[in-house]
């Protein structure tokens, strides 16, 4: 069964009402066993499941730590980005709530159909640009009337950044995305119908002490081929378990191939240096090894075996007597 949980205040009202007579008991059970209606909104269609919204969410919180990263190479300024909200609402709904004067960036993301959108705050695009041109980051809203150097420095900026969706989404696509189109007034911009559902992930954004937000708005047709993609179902999915072992094993092969330097320790000592400036050709060093001790065999700097030496194929060689103990055993 269910319904909403009353408070025990709401509870004790409506026995009050009952006994008072205000309410006829009769009447709240008639009431209970209707069917209710849920309004539908044909206008705004839910194309996608919470299921998906919250995949979607993860994917852009992981693109949210990339930019902030990026910008915050690029401005060498404090920059903290991360995601407020993700909505599916029809693109109407989307253009009527940002401002009438902003940065409109648009992408095509092939193979993918379809283009993104990534709207940003007119202050948070004018803190950066200030910023790449050597100023404390300060935001002037004039975006109505951008030269052309603005416009080129922004789109550039904004271009790179856009880059590391591609890292983000590599999960569920490989895309190459391709800046197409920037723009100012959204109501020049139609890259959907009106009534195309869209999901719209908002990230808050900081750029020294300046904030804003910057908004990514995907069409439906966008993510249409990949929605299975969004699935917890596909998450949960023994595929990529399958693929470790297979990386493993070529791991493992890599490292066999791998070349690690083997020193043989043959023994050190300590003189003055009175003894080392008299040094002379034919001199003979006195070392603390004696020669019945096994020598130290160390593999990549590391203390590992112990040996004696000889000779093999008429060369002088090392036999390996014992591993040493307090050696990486598990590296044999």
């Amino acid at each position: 069964m269910s319904g909403e949980v009353l408070s025990q205040s709401e509870i004790d009202a409506l026995l009050s009402a009952i006994s008072t007579g205000e309410m006829d008991a009769d009447e709240l059970k008639k009431e209970t066993t209707e069917k209710k209606v849920k309004v539908y909104d044909f206008k705004r269609a839910l194309r996608f499941s919470k299921d998906q919204i919250r995949s979607l969410t993860r994917i852009h919180e992981n693109f949210a730590r990339l930019l902030t990263t990026f910008f915050s190479a690029q401005l060498r300024t404090y920059v903290q980005i991360t995601v407020a909200s993700a909505d599916q609402i029809p693109y109407e709904e989307f253009i009527r709530s940002i401002p009438k004067m902003t940065i409109l960036n648009v992408f095509e993301v092939p193979p993918l159909d379809g283009r993104i959108l990534m709207e940003v705050n007119p202050n948070i695009a004018y803190a950066m640009m200030d910023r790449m041109m050597g100023g404390k980051g300060s935001s002037i809203n004039k975006v109505e009337n951008l030269t052309e150097i603005e416009t080129k420095i922004m789109s550039n900026t904004f271009e790179r950044s856009f880059e590391n969706l591609r890292e983000a989404w590599e999960t569920i696509a490989d895309i190459d995305p391709i800046l197409t189109d920037f723009e100012v007034n959204p109501q020049f911009l139609q890259m959907v119908s009106p009534n195309e559902t869209v999901v719209v992930i908002s990230l808050n954004t900081t750029i020294g002490e300046t904030t804003g937000m910057i908004n990514i708005c995907i069409p439906h047709v966008v993510l249409e081929p990949i929605i299975p993609k969004l699935s917890v179902h596909y998450w949960m999915q023994t595929d990529k378990k399958e693929r470790e072992p297979k990386e493993i094993e070529v791991l493992e092969k890599r490292l066999k191939r791998a070349d690690i330097p083997v020193s043989i320790d043959l023994g050190s000592t300590e003189i003055s240096i009175q003894d080392f400036l008299m040094l002379d050709v034919g001199d003979v060093i006195e070392l603390n090894q004696q020669i019945e001790h096994p020598l130290t065999i160390k593999i990549g700097g590391m203390p590992k075996f112990h040996g004696q030496p000889g000779l093999a194929n008429k060369k002088i060689a090392v036999q390996v007597l014992e591993i040493m103990k307090g050696g990486d055993d598990d590296g044999e």
